[in-house]
């Protein structure tokens, strides 16, 4: 590990003017990137990427802290890639990562800013994996590395991963590293990373252990911070006080009635609880799916896919296991219990209303947490003031089914299988209308496909008696909730 070096220095904008606008051509970007950048109609910087791509083009370290979805994977990703020398067949580029959900999507995006750049080979290592499949990807090499810090340690470990070539370090969402307990693990890898290199950390906050991390393993980093607030226009923000446990879940109850949301994530603070929610909402008659870190990858998997596809309505996570999720429409957060800390309730109730869509954000309080709600009053400058929860769920309320189901296809990447395969399976002769097939998600082995509720007999018997691929698979209904 690094010593102790210089406070990094903050910076709001820019510093120099002529890079100043927010269009992507004002940066000494590859040709290539630029041409990619706007065949995705990708023209205008978002804030992140606006303060952090000129110094990261410049090579200095850079630490950037803002909520999922400001557009720091593209603000990293465009540093990465227009450094690195195609030609140059080695490990240039590591990306640490907190769970593979998140390692998937970072090298999904990339891949997709790097198709405009020929022989780029960008490889994920991830646990939860087998690990044989990895080892040989890896002696087949490759330019940059995706994974979790468990895995990449592991390989490091068995020297089947050498880092020795490695001049860019990035560290993605670093506060949920450290919280699910991976210092020491990263420590071990720094071990293997040359330390001529630049660093990249992003955060969605910046607790005193990141400012300690910073210190170790980055040289005079540049910060850059964009503020994790919302528009009020677009997200609702209600606070109710309740008693005791029981009267927080019959309030939640309450508020799922009284919304009716065809997707929400119900934040607790332990894995325990997350099971003890889930089990209750199901037993009201919801569509209710667990999320924590006991779950195995197999039913990570489907808790994700069946979320993000709608065949389940409400998701009932902790902050590390719900990072990662990237779902287009939220329609609620209710946070069971108030956040430990207020940058973290502020990046769970920013989930819902983006895009300009309208969304719902409801926190549950006891008197036990009322200096946690006064901390939150202090972060975000204001008096929150507790609403009247809406009437009692009457009798016969009975909760509307999520809109799709979802089946799984035994097989996936390693059978050739496409999105359009399945599509053209479920829609052929005699089959389901297209706008009845929701979400596609092709995994190595299996793939996910969501279909609407009213034509699951249909499907069923159409994959059944059908082809994919010329050969036939073996096809179920994934449980939801």
């Amino acid at each position: 590990m690094r010593a102790h070096l210089p406070q990094a220095t903050q910076v709001s904008q820019p510093r120099d003017p002529i890079v100043s606008q927010t269009d992507f051509s004002t940066l000494p970007l590859n040709p290539d990137l630029l041409s990619t950048l706007a065949s995705l109609d990708y023209h205008q910087m978002t804030p992140i990427q606006a303060s952090s791509l000129p110094d990261i083009l410049a090579g200095r370290d850079v630490i950037g802290q803002g909520k999922t979805g400001s557009g720091k994977t593209a603000a990293f990703g465009l540093g990465v890639l227009n450094k690195l020398d195609v030609k140059r067949f080695r490990i240039q580029t590591l990306v640490l990562c907190p769970t593979r959900e998140l390692a998937d999507q970072v090298a999904k995006e990339l891949r997709t800013l790097a198709r405009g750049i020929h022989n780029i080979k960008i490889l994920t290592l991830c646990g939860g994996m087998p690990f044989g499949p990895q080892i040989g990807s890896l002696e087949h090499g490759a330019h940059i590395i995706v994974g979790t810090p468990g895995r990449i340690e592991e390989h490091v470990r068995k020297g089947t991963l050498v880092l020795e070539n490695v001049n860019t370090l990035v560290l993605d969402e670093a506060d949920r590293m450290l919280d699910m307990g991976f210092q020491p693990v990263l420590e071990s890898i720094l071990e293997s990373v040359p330390k001529q290199r630049q660093t990249l950390l992003f955060s969605a906050t910046f607790p005193d252990q990141i400012k300690q991390l910073a210190d170790h393993i980055m040289v005079e980093p540049v910060m850059v911070k964009v503020e994790a607030r919302h528009d009020s226009s677009s997200i609702t923000q209600s606070l109710f006080r309740v008693g005791n446990d029981e009267d927080r879940l019959d309030a939640l109850l309450r508020l799922l009635a009284h919304h009716q949301p065809t997707s929400a994530v119900v934040f607790c603070n332990t894995r325990a609880e997350t099971l003890d929610v889930a089990d209750a909402l199901s037993a009201a008659g919801h569509s209710a799916i667990a999320l924590n870190g006991d779950l195995d990858q197999r039913q990570r998997d489907e808790s994700l896919v069946t979320f993000a596809n709608k065949s389940v309505s409400v998701l009932v996570a902790t902050d590390v296991a719900a990072r990662g999720l990237d779902i287009d429409a939220l329609d609620a957060v209710i946070n069971f219990r108030m956040a430990l800390d207020p940058e973290v309730h502020v990046h769970r109730i920013g989930r819902t209303g983006r895009a300009g869509s309208q969304g719902i954000a409801c926190t549950l309080f006891s008197d036990r947490e009322g200096h946690r709600l006064a901390a939150l009053e202090g972060y975000l400058n204001t008096t929150l003031e507790p609403e009247a929860l809406p009437p009692a769920v009457h009798a016969h309320f009975r909760p509307q089914p999520a809109p799709m189901i979802t089946l799984q296809i035994d097989g996936g990447k390693k059978q050739k299988v496409r999105p359009g395969d399945v599509l053209g399976a479920l829609t052929g002769e005699q089959g389901i209308d297209g706008a009845e097939v929701g979400k596609i998600s092709v995994y190595d082995q299996s793939t996910y496909v969501a279909v609407a509720r009213g034509a699951k007999k249909r499907a069923l018997d159409k994959l059944g008696r059908g082809r994919i691929k010329g050969r036939s698979f073996r096809v179920r209904v994934v449980k939801a909730g």
